[in-house]
């Protein structure tokens, strides 16, 4: 089990700027609908993940700052120390990290913003499943949930450890906020798939949404 625990607000919010400036810079990094975002209460930004640039996107675009839950592989080297000092919250995947959740869930009581990717795993993107985790904690803290499609990070026909041309359009579109509701009469176990249920068609759904209206995130000019 993990030994996570939750990072102190000031560091996502020293990290943001500095994300945001990669991603005006190197890339051309766009939010859509960022005023769907609460700005203040407990927030679990879910994405869709196809891509290593998914999660850096978010956090810098994101209009308010957040700790994602981060594979925990992640955090050695340079790029370890750099993401654990922007408020960042590591994860063993390979079991049910419980300590890692409750540091999520500890941001969330005191009013501050979570980021997940709840396929787990980098994937096409079109979010076919997802784990527990993300329903888990809404359900504890009553957290409000905002489905963000994310779009350019990885080229069609390209591996997933590609990454996209210098300068390419990299678009983050958040969707309108909802809380998970499931009858608490259900038990336990089915009430968690239930909400998984729930949040893995708000997310999906969005993201088809996303790539209707917006189109391909790929051109660069």
């Amino acid at each position: 089990m993990s030994s996570a625990v939750a990072p102190h607000p000031n560091r996502a919010r020293i990290g943001r700027p500095i994300g945001k400036v990669i991603f005006n810079t190197l890339y051309r990094g766009t939010a859509l609908h960022p005023e769907r975002v609460p700005l203040t209460g407990p927030v679990i930004l879910v994405a869709n993940h196809a891509a290593f640039l998914d999660g850096p996107l978010v956090f810098g675009l994101a209009p308010r700052p957040a700790s994602f839950l981060v594979k925990q592989e992640a955090f050695s080297g340079f790029w370890g120390w750099t993401i654990r000092n922007v408020g960042q919250i590591p994860i063993d995947r390979s079991v049910g990290d419980r300590a890692a959740l409750a540091a999520a869930s500890a941001v969330l009581e005191s009013g501050g913003a979570v980021g997940i990717f709840p396929e787990g795993n980098r994937g096409d993107g079109e979010v076919h499943q997802v784990n527990h985790g993300a329903a888990w904690i809404a359900l504890r803290t009553d957290a409000q949930i905002v489905p963000v499609a994310v779009s350019g990070t990885r080229v069609p026909g390209a591996s997933k450890d590609e990454w996209p041309t210098f300068r390419s359009r990299l678009v983050v579109d958040f969707g309108d906020p909802f809380r998970l509701v499931v009858d608490p009469a259900v038990p336990g176990r089915d009430r968690l798939r239930l909400a998984s249920d729930q949040l893995r068609d708000a997310l999906a759904s969005h993201v088809r949404r996303s790539r209707v209206e917006n189109g391909p995130s790929t051109d660069v000019h």
